[in-house]
């Protein structure tokens, strides 16, 4: 596969991202709306996996993010460290997470997460909007270079924020369920 091919294939894996994670948030909200039957199972199912799925999403963006730099030989800028330093580190943390099950992972999860998130939704803009100047930008190293740009709008920030939100919302999922389950004893 070439750069272009795996450009295109990770833009896919992003939307996709993107709507598994509308999907989710849809999903729950039905669930609270209506009475619990196949819904709420349904939520219930995919909480028990939540951690597992964020942790695979945080993996492969991981991969990816490496795979443009090491062999596509994409210079990240500041603003790409910065979300990289976010993500990262959670590759291993939801791994152990979801090992040990724990239902409380949102604790050190979601610093990481909303950190990233608040990056990507910056960089990405500035990525849709170049001629914006930013304080993290560098002549050497700028942040408005679009490495990847695919569909019109999907851009290496806006796959990063894809992943983030989804490991936002997988890892709000199971901390739901288990307030949930409190709250019924």
């Amino acid at each position: 596969m070439t750069t272009a091919d795996l450009s295109v294939f990770f833009a896919v894996l992003s939307l996709a991202c993107w709507g598994a994670t509308v999907a989710v948030i849809a999903l729950v909200i039905a669930s609270r709306v209506g009475t619990r039957g196949l819904l709420a199972a349904l939520v219930d199912d995919l909480a028990s996996v939540g951690l597992w799925l964020a942790w695979l999403v945080a993996l492969v963006t991981t991969l990816g993010s490496l795979y443009f730099s090491l062999v596509a030989h994409y210079t990240p800028c500041a603003l790409c460290w910065y979300q990289r330093i976010a993500m990262y580190p959670l590759v291993l943390i939801l791994l152990v997470a979801a090992v040990r099950r724990d239902r409380h992972a949102g604790w050190y999860v979601l610093p990481l997460a909303l950190v990233g998130a608040g990056l990507a939704v910056y960089h990405t803009q500035l990525q849709a909007f170049p001629s914006q100047h930013s304080t993290f930008c560098t002549t050497a190293e700028p942040c408005t270079v679009r490495y990847v740009w695919e569909f019109g709008f999907v851009s290496l920030p806006f796959m990063a924020l894809s992943a983030f939100a989804f490991v936002i919302t997988m890892t709000m999922l199971v901390a739901r369920r288990a307030q949930s389950e409190i709250g019924a004893r």
